[in-house]
């Protein structure tokens, strides 16, 4: 007899195109149908037929406290009292870039937008405005939201023009577009010997968090910050998974890289949409008004996102937030570990901090291709048996996996013990 999420998703189909309002959520790469969400609260979720979930999720990432803490329930409440969105100034959008100004010193000016996928786009734009250059790279693997020059895939070698990836995106939108393999130090460089004058800008997810997780190999980051300085192009660092998360800096401030622009998103907006993009005073000021590159948004900088946001990155700060997720990740990692090598299953494991990505496969991951080759349909297994038992994963070998404060070591056992009960009936 069908449950409630199935007759609620029969209903969904007929209404929006395949029933979810973001493809990953239709379950395609593993099969069967999703599920619909009731309430979540700290790291569980409960379904609409009233069944609970570890959740290991977040939202994607922004519920680095967990879901419905009640710093950012009781600062939403607040805040809506005076007043949901103004379309004029508040001051909740300007201590929010004076902190990000401050956390992130790469970052002299910031504009808020109301997603990644926006602030990636404006991104784009301002760089190549800034250097009146047209020509972008970006890297297979990486996703940078759904605009029409960084929907690209690569073509048959490492050189060849980007073949448009969506129905919909120009072919003449994809050839400004680059695509190489990451990691691979010989095929950037070159790129950039051949049309290196022509590159506005090198966009990049720091760490790869759109394709599994996948780390740079040494000093791949830093060959990407001295050629474009040497070609005069920008390196644009996509920060809006890793942003926050991973420190006050993200990324750039574990590998000590100073990119021109950085996208974020996610935690800054405690749950609720948003978007932010920064970087060098002189390159923000081609910003209008200020400048010719036009950017704007009538929800960008909404009170009720920035202090949400505001009052998550001040309880990661006051309760040494990010120290304590890096424990849990450690805790997890390592029982993760063992349980895998117990029971003989080849594997792979990317964890940094709250973030982590089991691979089934003994092939070293360091680009997309990788990640392709890895046993997808044990993953779908996998997937089933652990959500059959109370625990959801992404439903996809191709995401990232988040932890968050609510966690505490005995629901990361928990989960590991169902993870060792789900390995042994596949």
């Amino acid at each position: 007899m069908p449950n409630l999420s199935s007759k609620l998703f029969q209903v969904a189909k007929q209404h929006i195109p395949g029933g979810v309002n973001s493809p990953v959520r239709a379950f395609r790469n593993v099969g069967g149908e999703p599920f619909f969400i009731r309430r979540a609260k700290g790291c569980r979720i409960t379904d609409i037929d009233g069944k609970t979930y570890i959740d290991y999720i977040g939202s994607w990432g922004p519920n680095i406290l967990g879901h419905a803490p009640t710093v950012i329930t009781n600062t939403i409440h607040e805040v809506a009292k005076d007043g949901i969105s103004f379309g004029i100034p508040n001051p909740f959008e300007v201590e929010m870039a004076r902190t990000i100004c401050g956390w992130v010193p790469s970052v002299e000016k910031v504009r808020m937008t109301s997603s990644g996928t926006e602030a990636t786009m404006s991104a784009i734009r301002l760089a190549r405005g800034f250097t009146r250059r047209d020509l972008i790279v970006k890297f297979e693997g990486c996703y940078h939201g759904h605009s029409d020059s960084l929907l690209v895939a690569a073509g048959s070698g490492a050189l060849t023009h980007g073949q448009p990836d969506s129905a919909g995106v120009p072919r003449a939108f994809a050839e400004k577009t680059l695509v190489l393999p990451y990691n691979d130090h010989a095929a950037l460089t070159a790129l950039f010997q051949e049309k290196g004058e022509l590159i506005a800008a090198i966009i990049v997810e720091s760490y790869p968090a759109n394709a599994g997780l996948i780390f740079p190999g040494p000093g791949y980051l830093q060959l990407l910050a001295s050629i474009t300085r040497r070609y005069g192009a920008l390196l644009i660092f996509d920060e809006v998974m890793t942003g926050f998360r991973l420190g006050k800096a993200g990324v750039q401030g574990l590998e000590n890289i100073s990119p021109d622009l950085s996208c974020f998103g996610k935690v800054i907006g405690g749950g609720l949409p948003v978007g932010a993009f920064g970087g060098r005073a002189e390159i923000m000021d081609m910003i209008a008004p200020l400048g010719p590159v036009y950017q704007a948004g009538t929800l960008s900088g909404n009170p009720l996102a920035m202090a949400a946001g505001l009052a998550q990155l001040r309880e990661l700060e006051k309760t040494s937030g990010f120290a304590r997720l890096d424990i849990l990740g450690r805790h997890f990692e390592t029982g993760l570990r063992a349980l895998m090598e117990q029971k003989g299953i080849p594997h792979r494991i990317h964890r940094t901090g709250s973030m982590f990505c089991l691979f089934f496969t003994d092939r070293e991951i360091i680009n997309v291709a990788d990640v392709m080759q890895q046993d997808l349909d044990l993953f779908k297994k996998f997937f089933w048996a652990c959500l059959e038992r109370g625990v959801y994963i992404a439903p996809s070998p191709y995401e990232t996996g988040f932890l968050s404060l609510a966690h505490t070591e005995a629901d990361l056992d928990d989960t590991l013990t169902v993870f060792a009960e789900a390995l042994a009936h596949i």
